[in-house]
């Protein structure tokens, strides 16, 4: 479809319904993202200019950052996990080329450029954008796809190194264009998830777990069981936050992830060694029972520290209890699955010990902002640490009659829109024309 036919579209409210299945139906939101397409399909022409002078045919695609409810660092250890997609997502206005190269245009950032005809990792391009799309491209070509070039202006509103998973909403949006345009489809989006783990892992340089990408890339309120990685068990989960009285609020703490592979990396390292002590490769092998009976052992064992041990203890309870709060919700128990995530938290604090980098140990704003919550939600609500951890966000379910004084407090520390209320959207990535 041409630009302008794509314009006239928008303008004449015809895409209102694709826009509210996924951002909410509330009118001051539609014109919000009706107004950020419009610019970003203006942005492709000036960014774009001797393309758009062809008038060609433009593709837009979306997809969604999102939140961890429940399984904080459980993924990469074939555990479980509790995710959902949210609202904030990165969108993307595309144009097909013939040749092998992919160039995209971010938002506020360089423009980059990548040869997909040479689909090896290169140690030049470790922690890139370039890696990802490389990494993300050679997936597909590995399975027989004939990946083409394109060009892409892509605009994103998922906080940038926030625990929101812009990287896995950028793999993830890879993916679906590649998926769309040179194979028909076929991947879906279990495979277009896992995808972009490897591309994160082996070629940009993160040992991540599958979480984030399966997340953005399936959508809605999911409850993943990674015990088979190439057949991941997902099952749908329904968490009404209005009904409910609560609200999703994640609070940006304004710290970044990004240079902090190193001690992201550490923890799936940590946790490994213990489980090869059990003669396992994952802690989900081991017994529970077997891991406490052998603590005195553990820590003699050359390579396993007393941390790592701690962060193996964190495992197996967020593990189990990922289980538990997916049945608190089946079941409708608010206040049993709120107890479930604050203890979700005080683990993450306590056992896993990813509030904040130890590279760093004097600058603590997570830690900051869950005292923060705690004063303002007392004995109502939840808050924990959100994602990956070490900086970045905290995620609190607050009252709703609590709403505002939770955010005025937060933000007269963390600035003013650092805290950002959150629905759940109910699809992962998409075509949308």
């Amino acid at each position: 479809m041409k630009i302008r036919d794509i314009l006239m579209k928008i303008n004449e409210s015809e895409l209102d319904g694709a826009f509210s299945d996924l951002y909410g139906k509330a009118p001051a939101v539609l014109t919000m993202q009706k107004d950020r397409y419009i610019r970003a399909l203006e942005e492709f022409g000036k960014v774009f200019p001797e393309v758009a002078e062809k008038d060609p045919d433009i593709s837009v695609f979306s997809a969604p950052g999102r939140s961890e409810i429940g399984g904080n660092h459980t993924d990469h250890q074939k555990g479980r996990v509790l995710a959902a997609a949210v609202d904030l997502d990165m969108i993307a206005i595309v144009s097909g080329r013939e040749d092998k190269v992919i160039r995209i245009q971010s938002e506020g950032y360089p423009m980059t450029e990548v040869d997909i005809s040479d689909t090896e990792p290169r140690e030049s391009e470790k922690e890139t954008t370039q890696a990802l799309i490389r990494g993300v491209a050679a997936q597909f070509t590995a399975q027989g796809a004939d990946v083409t070039g394109f060009d892409a202006y892509v605009t994103s509103n998922v906080l940038s190194g926030s625990g929101l998973s812009s990287s896995a909403a950028f793999e993830v949006l890879i993916g679906k264009i590649i998926d769309y345009r040179d194979n028909g489809g076929r991947a879906g989006a279990v495979e277009i998830a896992k995808y972009g783990q490897i591309a994160e892992n082996r070629y940009f340089g993160k040992a991540s777990g599958l979480m984030d990408q399966m997340a953005s890339s399936v959508g809605n309120l999911v409850e993943i069981d990674f015990r088979n990685t190439n057949e991941p068990k997902i099952d749908g989960h329904q968490f009404n936050m209005e009904e409910a009285g609560f609200s999703l609020i994640i609070t940006d703490t304004k710290g970044s992830h990004a240079d902090l592979s190193s001690e992201y990396s550490a923890i799936p390292g940590e946790m490994r060694a213990v489980a090869g002590y059990f003669g396992k490769e994952y802690l989900s092998e081991i017994d529970e029972n077997a891991f406490y009976s052998k603590l005195a052992e553990l820590r003699s064992a050359p390579g396993i520290s007393d941390r790592a041990i701690l962060r193996s203890a964190h495992f197996l309870t967020e593990n189990a209890r990922v289980r538990e709060e997916a049945q608190a919700l089946d079941d409708g128990d608010i206040p049993k699955f709120l107890k479930l995530v604050n203890a979700s938290g005080e683990s993450s604090a306590n056992l896993l010990q990813n509030l904040y980098s130890a590279k760093d140990p004097t600058s603590q704003a997570i830690p900051m902002a869950l005292m923060l919550s705690r004063r303002v939600l007392g004995e109502e609500g939840a808050c924990r640490v959100h994602g990956g951890g070490f900086a970045g966000t905290i995620q609190a379910f607050v009252p709703r009659a609590k709403v505002d004084e939770y955010v005025s407090t937060l933000e007269e520390v963390f600035g003013e829109g650092s805290c950002h209320i959150l629905q759940i959207r109910p699809v992962g990535a998409v075509q949308l024309i």
